[in-house]
């Protein structure tokens, strides 16, 4: 999968996402400071027909969001310094879960995901455009 978009159409990235990736439940998104892993969340987010507030859970580490058919989880390892800080803060308990997981900066824990985890890489190719890809 390769989603290549105009931020005006990150509505229409995250929906072809979502039909990509009907039955996934983990996604690792890799990607530098500002690529826009947690807009694409978001956006991911609001199509799944979450009603809260989605933001950057960079210091909660672990967001929680209801969605009509469950639950999404969107962890942020940023401020993580490795595998033990992740498992003491009940990362993997939630990515073994069986709901929704949308994991920001998973390299900071990379032997707690669970198999069929799908990793994607997010570039901002430009102010306005930006591309995922699956590694």
């Amino acid at each position: 999968m390769e989603l290549r978009f105009h931020l005006q159409d990150i509505e229409a990235a995250a929906k072809a996402f979502w039909q990509h990736f009907p039955a996934q439940k983990v996604f690792a998104f890799h990607g530098e400071m500002g690529a826009g892993k947690t807009t694409f969340i978001h956006a991911l987010c609001s199509l799944k027909g979450v009603s809260d507030t989605v933001g950057s859970p960079t210091f909660p580490i672990i967001n929680e969001y209801q969605y009509p058919n469950g639950r999404i989880f969107h962890i942020d390892l940023y401020r993580l310094k490795d595998e033990e800080e992740a498992l003491r803060a009940g990362v993997e308990d939630v990515l073994y879960s069986g709901e929704l997981c949308l994991v920001e900066w998973p390299d900071r824990a990379p032997g707690i995901f669970p198999p069929g985890t799908i990793g994607l890489r997010i570039w901002a190719i430009d102010r306005d455009i930006r591309e995922i890809i699956v590694i």
